[in-house]
């Protein structure tokens, strides 16, 4: 089985959680024999290097408004330290890992995307070969990649890692996406953790303002994926990474799984 794992939010600025979130894919690939890709973000870090630069960040709609010169600190900070903080944990615990951004072995390519303000260097993935996600688990290998990729124009784009995720589990056929984040999972109106959640659901969630900020990428990647053929998608707080290796033969009562119909 494949299954695309993607590690976001303020987990990666944990290392107790980054290690957990380790164990656990390792788990997933050797006990349970899956083909596993991992994605990650890494907004946090890059927010952080950003302001030790002096530059503030602004968001709309969950997305970073990114200039030249932050494309290319993102560069630096998610395709450089945060790719390689994981690719080490990942042989920390035995397993071979390859650290890549999606413009390696044009893996992904991307398109600037387009909003009604202008996002900057903000992209969209276009198309995906998995020849290169293939290569690295036909050698025992996990790919571990970063949510940059190259347009056509020759420009690096900063795309969503949710996005990016979502695009990975379509283009390897993935049978299942994982996000691993810092929040209880996608919640209702009062405040309570939905436990199952329709993709048909999920606009009216966003015209009545439920869901907002960088919810609001996650949950249009979970319907990308679930509208593409990725059989299943789950949100689970990364808190709760030792139940990943279970995920599919148990019933989980944490997290939101957010199904087709």
């Amino acid at each position: 089985m494949r299954v695309v794992v993607k590690i976001g939010g303020a987990a990666l600025d944990d290392k107790e959680l980054v290690r957990k979130c380790a164990r656990a894919i390792v788990q997933l690939a050797e006990g349970n024999h899956h083909q596993v890709a991992v994605v990650h973000g890494g907004g946090a870090a890059l927010t952080r290097t950003l302001l030790q630069l002096g530059k503030q960040s602004s968001f709309i709609n969950g997305l970073r408004v990114t200039d030249a010169e932050t494309r290319d600190i993102a560069l630096m900070v998610l395709a450089g330290k945060v790719n390689k903080a994981l690719v080490a944990e990942l042989a920390a615990m035995g397993q071979s890992a390859i650290g890549m951004c999606g413009a390696d072995g044009l893996s992904f390519r991307a398109r600037k995307k387009k909003t009604e303000c202008d996002l900057g260097y903000v992209g969209e993935i276009c198309s995906a070969d998995p020849r290169w996600m293939e290569a690295i688990w036909n050698a025992g290998g996990i790919p571990v990649i970063s949510s940059l990729a190259l347009g056509t124009d020759g420009q690096y784009y900063n795309v969503n890692a949710d996005q990016t995720a979502a695009a990975c589990a379509v283009a390897c056929h993935a049978h299942a996406l994982i996000f691993l984040t810092d929040v209880a999972g996608v919640k209702s109106a009062d405040g309570s953790v939905i436990r199952w959640l329709q993709a048909r659901q999920i606009d009216e969630m966003v015209r009545q303002a439920v869901v907002n900020g960088g919810m609001l990428p996650k949950l249009e990647a979970c319907q990308e994926a679930l509208r593409r053929g990725v059989g299943r998608v789950r949100i689970l707080p990364a808190s709760g990474a030792d139940m990943l290796p279970d995920f599919y033969t148990c019933k989980l009562d944490c997290g939101t799984e957010v199904t087709a119909a």
